[in-house]
């Protein structure tokens, strides 16, 4: 199979291609230099987020619309900031979702200007979570502080953190990819039971061999990141991958303590 893949030099993209290419697949990547290391997140950068990702996903949507030979799937990564974070909703792909903030927003539009008329390609969206894996993600901002005993939960500690190994990311979307009867929203998520944030500092402490109990009060995040993008470290949601699994993918790393040890090692 011939595979298109955007974003291919990207964390996410390096590790889909990698397993596409090892699965027998053609691979042609589509990439953007990259942006400067600091990103000042006012109103522009915000636009100019919207319309790059909105702008280049309604050009590949007309392409695949109108090609004589149209591709036989279309699959989509966003995320799940699609859920309103909640401290006692579950979210599982059929839940809804919508326009409350900044993020949401931009998920809503962007599996929007993804959609296509008729069925002639098979059509996928994967809601991904945080994804952990070695040299980038999240991961890659968190490791120095954990390694070196500052690390600790963000804020309350009790917002739920959903989360997927890169490897497992990678493996949902070439499952997508392949499996002629997946389409539709599939929830990129681990199918732990649900782990909140203070969870996921201790287990990744112990996963290093380090202390994790020196948390980041809300107040340092919110004047470091800004009140938007604050949120995704002070809140989250609960998410459960029930029509990933109901699809028959196989996670690698469905148990957090296993995938940080990975990571780490």
């Amino acid at each position: 199979m011939r595979v298109l893949v955007g974003g291919g030099t990207g964390f996410i993209g390096t590790a889909l291609t990698q397993l596409l290419k090892a699965r027998g697949h053609e691979v042609t990547l589509v990439s953007r230099k990259p942006g400067p290391d600091r990103i000042t997140w006012n109103e522009t950068f915000q636009k100019e987020v919207l319309s790059s990702r909105l702008e280049t996903t309604q050009i590949l949507a007309k392409a695949i619309n109108k090609a004589p030979q149209p591709p036989q799937a279309w699959v989509l990564v966003t995320g799940v900031a699609y859920y309103q974070p909640s401290l006692t909703a579950e979210y599982d792909e059929d839940s809804p979702g919508g326009d409350f903030d900044f993020f949401s927003n931009l998920v809503t539009k962007w599996e929007a200007a993804a959609r296509l008329p008729g069925e002639s390609t098979r059509q996928v969206v994967v809601r991904s979570g945080v994804v952990l894996g070695r040299g980038g993600g999240a991961i890659g901002h968190m490791l120095l502080p954990f390694r070196l005993g500052l690390g600790g939960p963000i804020g309350p500690g009790h917002q739920f953190f959903p989360w997927i190994h890169i490897r497992d990311l990678a493996g949902i979307l070439t499952h997508a990819a392949e499996a002629s009867h997946v389409q539709g929203v599939l929830n990129g998520v681990a199918p732990a039971p649900t782990t909140t944030n203070a969870e996921f500092a201790k287990a990744f402490g112990a996963a290093l061999g380090r202390p994790a109990f020196m948390p980041l009060p809300s107040v340092v995040v919110q004047a470091v990141f800004g009140r938007e993008r604050a949120v995704m470290l002070l809140e989250g949601q609960k998410v459960v991958p029930r029509r990933t699994l109901a699809t028959g993918y196989q996670y690698s790393f469905p148990e957090l303590g296993a995938a940080l040890k990975e990571v780490v090692a």
